[in-house]
């Protein structure tokens, strides 16, 4: 039978393949084994006899692999091995069930307990109460036991500020118990019969990382699941789901291991029970998913779906978070061998390989949109292009401010925001006429945390003249707010703020400028805390060999024709000192005369230096500004970008839900020190451990262990308290979320 021609079995009937040639159908009323889909052992309800003869034979027989059995029959290789041994040294009868537990009566009835109790509360010792009461040392310990748990369920607590019931609750739970076995599922799994495997919680004590579980409300509110259900729908069949997936992902990023390598450092059993699984998936498992949600090409509409979440909330004041946006470029340097092209990092100070993203943040400096930029790209045209995506995310034809830096700068790009329904908000660029000082006055601004500052500014207009209009002197019109600041040696200087929005104060106008640092922020943080700056996949294509990229020698030879310019200046300037001193006769000589020998002598250096100009800038111009990508760097290479955008928004979750927890440490809790501490109080609290209480129905109780201080024990107390109002229901299930913080002993 093993040898014939392999028989697929139905799907729908909820088989269990083993291997290629055997499959298990179980129920309530039995069960049976398929061999190449033919009918080959059964058994009833309660005849484990034959259910285990029929998985030993499996394997004897040669038409499964041990672990398959194993597997399917959800056991662990080694009571299979006892199976087969007993099988092989007693037959049918070596495999009967055997009893379990005592096989006489418990001598410790209650009668029995309450006897024990009398003796051993006059202080009498073990050995002593067991041989007055005629039972063992360990049946006077259990009954002493019972004793101590009654106590707890009916008595006051003997932990300080915890209610009896409580208590109870707490002595309950097992410490560190076996995870939940899921090895059918792992194994319809493994034969395609799966979708994926639904989180399931047990009862457990003291486990690490259960502090995770306090980012869950807030990362709901980022929509990354519900974003990534609307675009993906659900990952190909398989045991871990596109939820859990996503969800082990960001819980990573927040306890400090964002990529998939971090994996690695975690426990997979214990980060598995904050994700209801029996271990939690590892590194190949991790890249596959992600590498099958990359296979879809969507990442970019996740991208768009949570801007447009993002943006269709309110802010934490209930303001508009479409009101002010903030757009920058961002340089991700690449270490590795590829034939990457290069780009100017601002922060590393040089040309480095490199990848250009142009990211949005709104205005609390939470990521909002990411684009990857195009190559050799520059901020005013990825602008330009990213209009219609914020449109789309905006949702409506409202203004909405945008404020970049002076890489942005083009006039001609301010006009065409104008009229697309978009404020500018920038510094300017350049030199520029200084304002009067009598224009100045004293301005002052409230910010969102009630502070007001006060600054001297000139607001007035200016004209910018259009770029491709400079010869028919059209220009744009635009507002400027100046303002004098500390120079550099020495002295004081005026810089200008530029915005299209006429109605904002002034003194708005230059805390909002200034407000755009916090996008800076974002990327500090995110690259210390969140591996904004790895690469995720080393994936690459080739660049488009077609594409114009700026010559060069292009830059070179206009180098030369400044150094000509200069030359040639400076030679016509000592030409004419020296004609000035040869026309000027010495004290009380008489005229001079100057001959054209005299007069060529003085001015053959600036011939020379004038037909070096004209040859420099010959050059310059034969050359051409651009040319093909494929001659002059052929073989250039651009990385992956589906991948690293699908990380990206992951990092993008992660980020927005510590900064929500962090503001909650600071607006909903008692703690003195949030202002300086709410990030390190939150990563402390995510790396708590404590318990897991899913026993009443209908909710999932975490209740973790105290912090070393009173103070920050009281204040995730009551972050605690915030976080239960929002009655969140853990991802996949039906399980209302509730926190509490254990009293310290």
């Amino acid at each position: 039978m093993t040898i014939q021609t392999a028989l697929p079995v139905l799907a729908d009937l909820g088989g269990v393949l083993m291997g290629e040639h055997a499959a298990l159908l179980e129920n309530e009323v039995g069960g049976k084994v398929f061999i190449n889909g033919q009918l080959a052992y059964v058994w009833g309800a309660g005849q484990d006899g034959l259910r285990r003869l029929a998985a030993s034979q499996l394997v004897d027989t040669g038409a499964a692999q041990v672990n398959e059995v194993a597997a399917g029959f959800g056991v662990n290789t080694e009571s299979l091995r006892r199976w087969r041994k007993s099988l092989e040294g007693a037959g049918l009868l070596g495999l009967a069930p055997v009893k379990k537990g005592p096989k006489r009566p418990s001598l410790l009835t209650d009668e029995k307990a309450a006897q024990i109790r009398a003796v051993r509360v006059g202080g009498v010792s073990l050995r002593a109460t067991a041989e007055a009461t005629g039972v063992s040392t360990d049946t006077v310990r259990r009954a002493m036991a019972m004793t101590t748990a009654t106590e707890a369920a009916t008595g006051p607590s003997a932990r300080d500020g915890v209610a009896p019931l409580e208590a109870a609750e707490q002595l309950a739970l097992p410490v560190l118990p076996a995870p939940v076995p899921r090895d059918g599922e792992r194994a319809a799994a493994r034969a395609g019969l799966l979708d994926c495997a639904a989180p399931v919680f047990a009862p457990a004590a003291h486990i690490r990382h259960a502090g995770l579980f306090l980012a869950l409300p807030a990362l709901e509110t980022t929509g990354l699941l519900s974003c990534a259900k609307e675009v993906y729908g659900s990952l190909p069949d398989g045991f871990y789901g596109l939820e859990t997936i996503l969800i082990d992902a960001v819980l990573r990023a927040l306890a400090g291991e964002t990529r998939a390598e971090g994996a690695t450092r975690f426990n997979p059993v214990e980060l598995g029970r904050v994700l209801g699984m029996d271990r939690a998936p590892e590194v190949k498992t991790i890249r596959r998913r992600i590498s099958q949600l990359a296979e879809a090409g969507k990442a970019e509409e996740l991208i768009a779906a949570l801007a447009k979440h993002h943006l269709n909330m309110s802010g934490p004041d209930a303001e508009d978070l479409t009101a002010i946006l903030y757009v920058d470029g961002h340089v991700r340097a690449y270490q590795g061998t590829k034939k990457i092209g290069k780009i100017y990092s601002t922060r590393l100070k040089f040309p480095v390989p490199a990848t250009e993203e142009t990211w949005v943040t709104d205005a609390h400096g939470s990521p909002v949109f990411v684009v990857m930029a195009e190559p050799g790209a520059s901020l005013a045209t990825e602008l330009r292009n990213l209009l219609p995506e914020l449109r789309t995310a905006v949702g409506d034809d409202r203004r909405v401010l945008v404020g970049f830096d002076r890489g942005g700068w083009s006039p001609a790009l301010f006009q065409h925001m104008a009229e697309k329904g978009f404020d500018v908000l920038t510094w300017r660029k350049g030199a520029s006429k200084n304002i009067d000082e009598d224009q100045f006055a004293e301005v002052s601004h409230t910010g969102e945390n009630a502070q007001t500052r006060s600054w001297s500014v000139a607001d007035t207009l200016v004209d910018l003249p259009l770029a491709a209009t400079k010869t028919t002197g059209e220009v744009f019109t635009i507002r400027q707010v100046s303002r004098i600041v500390p120079a550099t040696g020495g002295g004081t200087r005026q810089i200008h703020i530029l915005t299209t929005d006429r109605d904002m104060s002034a003194g708005e106008v230059v805390y909002r400028m200034g407000s755009r640092w916090r996008q800076e922020n974002q990327f500090r943080y995110a690259r210390m805390h969140f591996d904004l700056d790895s690469h995720d996949s080393y994936a690459s294509t080739g660049d488009d060999e077609d594409r114009l990229v700026p010559e060069p020698a292009k830059k070179k030879a206009y180098q030369k024709v400044v150094a000509a310019r200069n030359a040639h200046a400076e030679a016509a300037a000592v030409a004419d000192a020296n004609l000035l001193a040869l026309k000027t006769p010495a004290d009380g000589a008489g005229e001079v005369t100057l001959t054209s020998a005299m007069h060529n002598q003085v001015m053959a250096p600036v011939g020379e230096a004038e037909n070096a100009l004209v040859a420099a800038e010959k050059v310059h111009k034969s050359i051409p500004a651009k040319v093909r990508l494929g001659d002059l760097s052929p073989g250039q290479q651009v990385l992956n970008t589906e991948t690293k955008l699908i990380h990206h928004g992951i990092r993008m979750a992660a980020y927005n839900t510590a900064m929500s927890i962090a503001r909650e440490i600071r607006t909903n809790t008692g703690y003195k020190r949030a202002t300086q501490e709410a990030h390190a109080l939150m990563r402390q609290a995510f790396n708590q451990a404590g318990d897991i209480d899913p026993t009443k129905p209908g909710y999932l109780t975490i209740s973790l262990d105290p912090l070393p201080t009173k103070a920050k024990t009281a204040a995730i107390a009551q972050l605690c308290e915030h976080l239960n109002s929002t009655q969140t229901r853990y991802p996949g299930t039906g399980l209302i979320l509730r926190y509490k913080i254990k009293s310290n002993a």
